[in-house]
Parts: structure tokens; C-alpha cells; sequence
């Protein structure tokens, strides 16, 4: 298996639910890449993979978990020069789903 001819920088975010909105600081342009970790195998892989983000020309930059699930960020220079220094962090995290009682059902006289 071949591996990526560039230096990447990568985040476990391990287990996020959907709607966590990330927060990604880079000291210079930089790609951005939120993964699945299927895609983030086949990244690892070189093979093709799918990812949210893209060429990031902006600091700080936020993205959202699109689903619940394990997730993993990379942030590399292909076709940039230079290195970028990154940092990620959570900005809003999801919450759990509420569980509400249902109402108390009323007594129907008849």
C-alpha cells in the first residue's frame, strides 16, 4: 500500500454526533479534509476518497459533522508551498437527543 507523498497533519475527533461544528486555525493556505473513517482509510490509502472541506484561504474556518459517527480531520500543503502550522478544536458540540414523557393520556368519560 502507498501512502500520501506529503506531510499531513491529522485529528481524531473519534466518535461526534451530526450538527458538531468544528473550529480549524492555520497559520498559512491550507487543505482541509473532514472524513469518515472509510474515506479517511482510503486517503491513507491514496485511493479515492470523498471529504468535506477543501482549499482553505481563510483562518479560522468552521465545519459541521454532517452525521453521527467517527470522524477525522486532515489538514495538508499538496499543491501549496510551505507548511502550515493547524489547530482544531470544538466550538458546538451537539447534544444528545431530548427524551420527553409523553403526556399523561385523560379519561374519556362516555
Amino acid at each position: 500500500m502507498s501512502k500520501p507523498a506529503f506531510r499531513y497533519s491529522h485529528y481524531d475527533l473519534r466518535e461526534q454526533r451530526a450538527g458538531t461544528v468544528i473550529e480549524i486555525t492555520l497559520s498559512a493556505i491550507a487543505n482541509v479534509r473532514l472524513m469518515n473513517g472509510s474515506n479517511f482509510e482510503r486517503f491513507t490509502e491514496t485511493l479515492k476518497h470523498q471529504f468535506i472541506g477543501g482549499v482553505a484561504k481563510k483562518s479560522p474556518i468552521r465545519l459541521t459533522i454532517p452525521e453521527s459517527g467517527h470522524w477525522h480531520l486532515v489538514v495538508d500543503m499538496e499543491g501549496h508551498n510551505g507548511l502550515a502550522e493547524s489547530s482544531v478544536k470544538i466550538v458546538d458540540a451537539a447534544l444528545a437527543p431530548r427524551m420527553q414523557k409523553a403526556p399523561p393520556e385523560t379519561a374519556t368519560g362516555r
